[in-house]
């Protein structure tokens, strides 16, 4: 097997991330917490965005939120399943992730950030949250492994109470959270109810093969 080999790394805001390449994939790695993302698995980010989207079908004009670009893949299928006249909003902590996806990753998610109706903000989504209230008819949320897995420790406050609080303020009413994690977690699932949302949980496959590892969503109406 070809091994994958070191193409560029970044150190932001406390973080080392480093990208490796191997054929037509990638992945993104973290010090000493080891792989965050790869091509090769992506399905769960895709349905992600898709039970976001299907909520706002019919919405005039809607406009959406993505915490966290990753490798592209949530914006890609947001924008395949919305129309000319919707906005969404990207926010990127680290600006060497969006680099990298006008760079390299773009080939492998179809350069979603060049479509018109993309707006990149390099900055914390938990800020962007806290700053636009009743702004988004859907909000989609896949920052770090999800609330249990932290890179950094302002993660807890995003998908704390407090961070729970923000993005449903952010929401207009009847809008949409939706949260991608690695593994299951009862409290925060608890969390979501006791800020108000209604919500729901999918098991969703990291591939879309039948077998493998499977990644939770919750979905949250506001």
């Amino acid at each position: 097997m070809i091994p994958y080999r070191l193409i560029d790394s970044a150190t932001e805001h406390g973080t080392t991330l480093k990208l490796y390449q191997r054929g037509r994939d990638f992945a993104i790695r973290v010090d000493k917490v080891g792989e965050l993302m790869n091509t090769s698995q992506h399905n769960s980010e895709e349905v992600l965005a898709r039970l976001a989207c299907e909520h706002v079908a019919g919405i005039e004009n809607p406009r959406l939120l993505i915490g966290g670009l990753g490798l592209g893949y949530t914006l890609a299928e947001a924008l395949t399943h919305t129309g000319p006249d919707a906005t969404i909003v990207v926010s990127e902590l680290m600006p060497s992730v969006v680099r990298w996806n006008r760079k390299y990753l773009g080939t492998a998610a179809g350069f979603p950030l060049l479509d018109e109706r993309v707006e990149v903000l390099e900055q914390d989504v938990g800020k962007v949250m806290k700053e636009n209230s009743n702004s988004f008819d859907a909000i989609m949320l896949d920052v770090d492994n999800g609330p249990d897995g932290f890179t950094r420790d302002d993660n807890d406050a995003l998908y704390g109470l407090k961070g729970l609080n923000n993005a449903y303020n952010a929401l207009k009413p009847g809008g949409v959270l939706t949260v991608w994690s690695a593994f299951r977690d009862v409290a925060f699932t608890q969390r979501m109810l006791k800020v108000g949302f209604r919500v729901k949980e999918e098991r969703v496959r990291a591939r879309s093969a039948r077998r493998g590892s499977k990644h939770n969503i919750w979905i949250g109406i506001r």
